[in-house]
């Protein structure tokens, strides 16, 4: 773990937050330059809301962050975010050459990066990051768990 994965996972806590509060799946992401600490990006899910599906919080921190940089390469960035990130979020996160990949709760069902395919370990996978899982896991996995419990009700 290195001195910007709490605080930044707290952002991303944040904006896994504010996309329940809009109803959607509560995941956020963000990305930062790890040498700085500098926040670059920052995102929540919005499928719903953008009627996209492939608008999950990874995708929209990568584009953002593509934007603000002036390249689709985020060669050596580190992307933080709240939940295992799904095998199209794997893709993209390889695609963009994200250096370092932090998130907090795991996701048995839907996850790729420790669960699932394990879209890294895969022989056509072009370019792995560096993982670090299980930061702030509690409160992610907390957070998760209560937005689906309301929706059960």
């Amino acid at each position: 773990m290195t001195d910007h994965d709490l605080p930044t996972m707290r952002i991303a806590l944040a904006e896994a937050q504010a996309a329940a509060a809009r109803g959607e799946v509560p995941v956020g992401a963000v990305i930062i330059d790890p040498v700085t600490g500098a926040v670059i990006a920052k995102a929540a899910n919005a499928p719903i809301s953008a009627r996209d599906p492939t608008a999950h919080a990874e995708i929209l921190a990568l584009r953002a962050a593509a934007a603000a940089l002036g390249n689709y390469r985020l060669s050596g960035l580190t992307l933080v975010v709240t939940l295992e990130p799904c095998a199209m979020c794997a893709g993209a996160i390889s695609h963009a050459r994200i250096g370092r990949l932090v998130f907090g709760a795991e996701d048995p069902k839907g996850g790729a990066v420790v669960n699932g395919g394990r879209f890294f370990d895969q022989p056509t996978c072009h370019c792995r990051p560096e993982v670090e899982g299980g930061v702030l896991a509690e409160e992610s996995g907390a957070l998760m768990r209560a937005f689906f419990a309301e929706r059960r009700k």
